[in-house]
C-alpha cells in the first residue's frame, strides 16, 4: 500500500511517498518538493502544480493520499493560496481513483511525535527514527508530507482495529 502524504503550498509543496507493509516498518519511497514561480500568474501556477501531481500520482498509484487540513492563517493571500493548491491536489486525487484523508497539523504531530505541540525539527527526527533514515529531509516541507503519510498509516491501524 502506497500513501501520498501532501503538505499544499502554491510556491512549495512538499510530497512524501511512503510504503506499507502488512506487519513491517513503513518505507519512505520518495520524498520531494513541487515548486511553481512566485512571478507566473496564479492559473499558470495552479496548471503547472496540477499536472505535477497527476505525474505524482500517475508514477505512485498511491491508495491514499492524506492532505494537510488547511486552518486560518494571519495571513489572508497565503491561506487563499493553500486553499487552492489543497483543492488541486485533492481533485486530483479523487480523478486518479484514490482515498483521500485530511488531518490538522496537531494531529499529525500527536501521531507522529506523540504529542501536539512537537516542533519541526521533533517531527522531522521522529519521521526519520519511524522510517530508519540517516539522512534529514529537505526542505522541511518534504518531512511534513511524510509525516502526513505516517499520520495516517497510524489513523488506518486504529480505525481496522475498531472495525474488526
Amino acid at each position: 500500500m502506497f500513501v501520498l502524504g501532501i503538505d499544499p503550498g502554491l510556491s512549495r509543496c512538499g510530497y512524501g511517498v511512503v510504503e506499507a507493509h502488512a506487519g513491517g516498518r513503513p518505507r519512505a519511497a520518495a520524498a520531494g518538493v513541487l515548486t511553481t514561480a512566485p512571478a507566473a500568474p496564479l492559473p499558470a501556477r495552479l496548471a503547472e502544480l496540477q499536472r505535477e501531481v497527476r505525474q505524482l500520482l500517475a508514477e505512485w498509484r498511491p491508495e491514499v493520499v492524506a492532505v494537510e487540513r488547511v486552518y486560518f492563517q494571519t495571513n489572508v493571500r497565503t491561506a487563499m493560496a493553500v486553499g487552492q493548491a489543497s483543492g488541486v491536489v485533492m481533485a486530483e486525487a479523487v480523478n486518479a481513483g484514490c482515498e483521500v484523508a485530511q488531518y490538522g497539523p496537531n494531529e499529525v504531530k500527536q501521531a507522529v511525535a506523540g504529542w501536539g505541540g512537537a516542533g519541526k525539527d521533533e517531527i522531522e527526527r521522529m519521521v526519520q527514527r519511524l522510517l530508519g533514515i540517516d539522512q534529514r529531509l529537505r526542505p522541511l516541507d518534504a518531512a511534513d508530507a511524510v509525516a502526513l503519510a505516517l499520520c495516517h498509516l497510524a489513523h488506518a491501524r486504529l480505525r481496522r482495529a475498531v472495525a474488526r
